[in-house]
């Protein structure tokens, strides 16, 4: 049996994902919409921490642009359920994809009116959520990017993303805001190539940006292993890189359509070593994450109102299987014996000494001269024990 979640946990769900009414593009919706607020109480009631969102997950889009008084009313009663559940906002984000006028683009749409009306649009989302307390911003590029090589200035276009995220961040100092923005790559789907890609890419353009401190990254399982990329490694590096400032949770089966299944329902030995660093941290130490654990997946289209709540469940229940296993395999001495014969701990120790130089490096015969490069050629790696271990644990069979 799982464990019960708890808020402890930090599980959070986009209100976009219960919420789906399982509608594709070779067939129209299977199931029928849901209340935000119905959704914000059935979460809670499942041991869920909190909610996140689209703009227009909440306020229709119509009303969200044109009826102030109608989408107060709206927000209003959102804010009463969260009141009354005791569920927090950790993250909100802003819908540039669904409408037709982003066809071509939001912040780096061709057309500078789109451009225009999407930092609107952003900035009163971010508004939203600083009101309701996310310390998130997530930025999903879905449509920044293109089908025709020509038809897009790349280098136009990066100009333009940073444009928008230096506005924006701009106005968080301004208004002394604790809220960071976290940019959420996808290579592909529904634009043909997406800009920033990877966590890589995405890493790489915060630097160019006139408040990096303030932008980070929002890595998504299937994202990245749509890209044959490893999840793990990627929301590694931005953990080191200090840029992990959310993490999105779901499954995938290698590099396909974008799958969104429930966490695990994939790659289920990336799923253990994802919560492993999750919940252990490094083996040598270093930066950890505290965030929330945010699922972002797809209720199956084949199941009616039940079948998405035992998917919210189920979500929340591999994780925190995948927790004991995580947990018993650091504390198992069979793994830190084979850690240690792998030489996995030896990594973190600098590889020159404390106030060694390099030329100091270059006079130590013992660092190349007389290296046996043979002996060290010939050593037994140990990496399958270790794997092993993982893959026992990870099967319940570890001791």
């Amino acid at each position: 049996m799982a464990p019960t979640p708890t808020r402890d946990d930090k599980f959070s769900f986009g209100l976009w994902t219960v919420g789906w009414t399982a509608n594709d593009p070779f067939g129209a919706a299977t199931r029928a919409p849901l209340d935000p607020v119905e959704a914000t109480h059935r979460l809670s009631d499942l041991g869920a921490y909190g909610i996140t969102f689209h703009d227009d997950d909440v306020v229709p889009f119509e009303a969200g642009q044109r009826d102030a008084a109608e989408r107060t009313r709206i927000l209003d009663r959102l804010k009463k359920a969260l009141s009354d559940t005791g569920m927090q906002v950790p993250m909100v984000t802003t819908n540039l994809f669904s409408h037709p006028m982003f066809k071509e683009g939001a912040f780096t749409a061709n057309d500078r009116g789109v451009r225009r009306y999407a930092l609107r649009k952003a900035l009163r989302q971010l508004e939203l959520g600083v009101e309701l307390g996310a310390k998130t911003f997530v930025m999903w590029g879905g449509r920044e990017g293109s089908e025709v090589d020509v038809a897009k200035d790349v280098h136009a276009a990066l100009s333009r993303y940073k444009e928008a995220v230096d506005l924006l961040t701009t106005h968080i100092l301004e208004q002394g805001w604790d809220v960071r923005i976290a940019i959420e790559p996808k290579p592909n789907e529904p634009r043909g190539d997406i800009l920033l890609p990877t966590v890589g890419h995405a890493i790489a353009f915060t630097h160019t940006l006139e408040h990096p401190h303030l932008v980070g990254v929002n890595p998504e399982v299937g994202h990245e292993q749509m890209s044959n990329l490893n999840f793990t490694q990627g929301i590694a590096q931005a953990l080191s890189a200090g840029k992990l400032f959310h993490v999105d949770l779901n499954g995938q089966h290698g590099p396909k359509f974008d799958q969104d299944l429930i966490f695990g329902h994939g790659d289920l030995i990336n799923a253990f070593s994802t919560v492993d660093l999750l919940e252990n941290g490094f083996p040598g130490g270093g930066p950890t994450y505290d965030g929330p654990r945010h699922f972002d997946y797809k209720p199956l289209r084949t199941e009616n109102a039940d079948g998405v709540w035992t998917s919210a469940e189920a979500n929340m229940s591999t994780y925190l299987l995948l927790k004991e296993r995580a947990l018993a395999f650091r504390a198992d001495p069979r793994v830190q014996e084979a850690l240690e014969a792998a030489q996995v701990t030896e990594l973190a120790t600098s590889t020159l000494s404390e106030g060694e130089s390099l030329a100091d490096l270059v006079a130590d015969r013992s660092a190349f001269e007389d290296f046996d490069a043979d002996a060290s050629g010939a050593r037994h790696g140990g990496q399958v024990r270790l794997d092993q271990l993982a893959l026992e644990h990870l099967m319940g069979a570890g001791s």
